[in-house]
Order: C-alpha cells, then structure tokens, then sequence
C-alpha cells in the first residue's frame, strides 16, 4: 500500500511540474526577531541568513527585520514597459494604502522584483495586513495576486 501511495504522490507532483507557470506569482517572508539559532529548518535557515548577511551590528540586523515580498512574473507579450505595482496596508496605518512600484525594458518577458517593508518602515508601521500585486504592460493588466484579507 506504501508503494502506491509514493508512486500517486510523484505522478501529482511531476504533472504539477509540468504545468504553465502563472503570470504573477509572490512569495512573502517574514523576519519577526533577529535570531542567531537554528530551529531545524534549513530552507528557512538559509532564507533567513540570505536577507541578514551583511548586517554585522545589533541596529543593522534590527533594520533587517520585515517583510519581503518577491514577485516573480511572466508575460509572452512584449511592448509597452512592463510594470509590477505592489499595493499594501499596514498595522499601523490603518485603511491607508501604501504603494510600491517597479519598472522593466518592453522587450522583458519575465523577470522577479523584490518589495521590501523592512527597518524604520516596518517598526512604525507595523507588519503588513493586507497586500494586492498588479503586474501592467503599458495601461494593460496582464495578472493581479492578492492577499485574503485585501477588499
């Protein structure tokens, strides 16, 4: 019985694999506190020493902390400038919306931008509640990904 269950569970994940991959895809990490043990998980353990290498003081470690949102995206098309625009509301701030935006060539197909709320950012305001991503080519919205909670 073993034997089918492993056999049913490489066939879902090499169909999973085989899959298109999705316009706009965004990965969140959250640092709460500056760690220096393990707690067993190495992917978490590397993420975690990849956002923190660099800061060898006490204040540089503190302004590590946050959250980071890494978008990757895909589009066939190419053209207008492509932009990936990251929309949030934070703890602290209320119904404000905060926004960040990053831009690419026309003739880029793919590519991931990084959205940090990080150090004095995420201290004052607080950890990030709610969160939308657009990804636009020229004034066309190619995908949007959003958070649970975003209205």
């Amino acid at each position: 019985m073993t034997f089918w269950k492993y056999a049913l569970m490489l066939a879902i994940g090499l169909m999973a694999g085989c899959s298109s991959p999705d316009a706009l895809d965004v990965r969140p990490y959250h640092i709460r506190e500056v760690s220096l043990k393990s707690d067993g998980e190495p992917l978490i353990d590397a993420e975690e020493k990849r956002r923190m290498y660099g800061a060898v003081g006490v204040r540089e470690q503190e302004q590590r902390l946050g959250q980071y949102f890494s978008v990757i995206w895909n589009d066939e098309d190419v053209g207008p400038q492509v932009r990936v625009k990251f929309e949030y509301q934070q703890a602290s701030t209320a119904s404000k919306v905060l926004k960040k935006t990053q831009d690419f060539s026309g003739e880029t197909r793919k590519g991931k931008a990084e959205f940090k709320i990080i150090g004095d950012e995420y201290l004052k305001g607080g950890r990030v509640l709610s969160w939308k991503c657009t990804l636009l080519r020229g004034d066309r919205e190619v995908a949007t990904r959003r958070s649970y909670l975003w209205e």
